[in-house]
């Protein structure tokens, strides 16, 4: 009987089993998880649990039990500066273990063990909708709001409007003609009676 002979062997000796123990916890600190077999995932988790505990104690004694396991100075800073604040609502259960399948060679079961934190995220409620009644126009605003428009519309310029070559042309011809007839009646008779008999002269010269 195995009365209060707690822990694995896993076929090594108490040095060995030690010593692999204080890497795996170390680098499960320093990176937050690591992958390994499930029969050392579950004996790490006792190791990890422990560490815990004694960093949320946060006295000069834990420290210096905590320095005694693992491997790095400032991984254990780390530990303890982050303990309060990550575990302090959680009285166990500081890490996870996932499945994650079996190892190509020997086909052993493998999993992922990482560390978890009791920091809850706030969920920011959706944002409410506004079912309040739009104001209503009353009779005045109703009246008011088509003479403003009038008043609008008959303030407004009108638009200048471009006059192209060719309307100019045909403005300037007129004008031409205008000033010919006026030309013409201005005349005398005797001038009147005088071009005409030049014209009629120039007509039979080209017959």
């Amino acid at each position: 009987m195995r009365h209060q002979k707690a822990g694995l062997k896993l076929g090594r000796t108490s040095s060995h089993r030690k010593a692999m123990f204080r890497n795996m916890v170390t680098s499960l600190f320093k990176y937050e998880r690591i992958r390994t077999t499930e029969t050392k995932a579950k004996e790490l988790r006792r190791w990890a649990d422990h560490i815990v505990t004694l960093a949320k104690r946060g006295d000069l004694h834990a420290r210096r039990q905590v320095l005694s396991i693992l491997r790095e100075k400032s991984v254990v800073h780390k530990v303890f500066d982050e303990a309060g604040e990550r575990y302090g609502n959680v009285s166990g259960g500081y890490t996870r273990i996932v499945k994650v399948g079996r190892r190509p060679g020997d086909s052993a079961p493998m999993s992922l063990v990482e560390l978890i934190s009791s920091e809850k995220k706030e969920v920011k409620p959706p944002p409410k909708m506004d079912i309040s009644p739009k104001p209503t126009l009353t009779e005045k605003e109703k009246v008011s709001e088509p003479e403003e428009t009038l008043t609008s519309e008959a303030g407004a310029e009108k638009p200048h409007t471009s006059v192209s070559s060719e309307e100019s042309e045909v403005s300037d011809e007129v004008k031409k003609a205008d000033e010919a007839s006026s030309s013409v009646s201005e005349m005398s008779d005797t001038e009147a009676e005088d071009v005409q008999a030049e014209v009629s002269q120039s007509e039979e010269d080209k017959r």
